[in-house]
């Protein structure tokens, strides 16, 4: 019995559910979103490389010819002290921030936009903040050695492979520019050089765009199983959403009592009770000023319902018995409402007959005196 027991217990809390969307929204918030690092690196070095490609050269000349016209008309004809050393570093290093903060600025945009196309909008200081857990030696431990390491490194060698080779096919197919660069001028020189690393860059930009693809899925399926949930979790989710059963069971009853009480308060003030007799009980009264038909005050079935006809005898609202009727003003009616249409007639007929009893009930009061 024990073994059987342990036995429900793992499987109640065993991982095999899917997550939730309160559960999505949660480690969403807390920033655990499926992401691939390299989509954001491929889409990076893929805008850089193009910008270098087409705007390089020009950036480069622009810097050298700035920095060249500082030195030649200030720093040339300056003294050579310690301030004017510091002076001329600090130029050419603001000359040189110049020229590569539109790359900076791409680059940043490039990696922005790469995640906003993998996660959408979204802003969570969640992973900032300092988690001693994560100083548990034994916890590092277990995740250097986890699967999802392993698979890490294998992406990693992978990439690493893959990138690698695709530099030497680069080298290898242009090996005769390579071994000219000797023989030709400096300027000749650096642009084939730059040219080169610019193609390289491009080619390893496309090839990690391409193995990004497979490691975005796998993000996405390593992160879904992370967020999977037992049948415990999301029976104890719902409840406290909806609330305990039982405080909820008890909830209905208290409101159901209320609304009984309602009902028998205003059931004096009633005209008439239509009875099946024993199954429905519908209390109904007619206010011109209130409303333009009849409207239903009170209804039950079975035990309500005999509450209501106990209530009426205690103050002698009229009783009619009327099977048809009854049930049909129980089922397309509600309290408050007015009766429909099609029972009109039926309605206004009971009413007659009420207020005649009523008035006979009165002139015999009236004899008697």
């Amino acid at each position: 019995m024990a073994t059987i027991k342990m036995n429900l217990q793992y499987f109640a809390d065993e991982k095999t559910e899917k997550a939730t969307p309160k559960k999505r929204n949660e480690t969403r918030k807390k920033g655990q979103v499926p992401k691939s690092t390299d989509v954001n690196t491929s889409l990076m070095m893929l805008v850089v490389f193009l910008f270098l490609w087409m705007y390089g050269g020009q950036m480069i000349i622009t810097m050298f010819a700035n920095m060249q016209r500082e030195i030649f008309t200030h720093y040339l004809v300056a003294d050579v002290t310690s301030e004017s050393a510091a002076s001329l570093f600090q130029s050419i290093s603001f000359q040189a921030v110049l020229a590569v903060l539109p790359l900076m600025v791409l680059a940043a945009f490039a990696g922005s936009f790469g995640s906003f196309i993998q996660v959408g909008a979204m802003f969570s200081t969640e992973p900032l903040k300092a988690k001693l857990n994560k100083l548990d030696p034994i916890k590092g431990f277990k995740r250097i050695f986890s699967a999802r390491a392993l698979v890490e490194l294998a992406k990693s060698v992978l990439k690493i492979s893959l990138v690698g080779t695709t530099v030497v096919i680069m080298i290898w197919t242009n090996l005769e520019e390579v071994m000219l660069l000797s023989q030709k001028s400096v300027t000749d020189a650096m642009s084939m050089i730059g040219w080169l690393t610019i193609m390289m860059g491009l080619a390893v930009a496309i090839l990690l765009m391409v193995l990004s693809i497979p490691d975005y899925i796998y993000q996405r399926y390593d992160h879904e199983k992370q967020i999977r949930m037992s049948k415990k979790d999301i029976k104890d989710e719902h409840k406290n959403i909806e609330g305990d059963p039982r405080i909820k069971s008890k909830r209905k009853q208290k409101q159901m009592e209320l609304a009984m009480q309602r009902m028998m308060q205003e059931i004096p003030n009633a005209d008439v009770v239509i009875t099946n007799p024993t199954h429905f009980a519908i209390v109904l009264k007619y206010d011109e000023q209130k409303a333009e038909a009849p409207f239903v005050v009170a209804k039950g079935m079975d035990f309500s319902a005999q509450r209501i006809k106990k209530r009426a005898q205690e103050h002698g609202i009229p009783m009619v018995e009327n099977k048809l009727l009854a049930r049909a003003l129980f089922h397309q009616t509600d309290i408050g409402q007015q009766v429909p249409p099609d029972l009109f007639k039926a309605v206004a007929e009971v009413l007659a007959y009420v207020y005649r009893l009523k008035e006979s009930q009165s002139n015999e009061l009236r004899s008697r005196t």
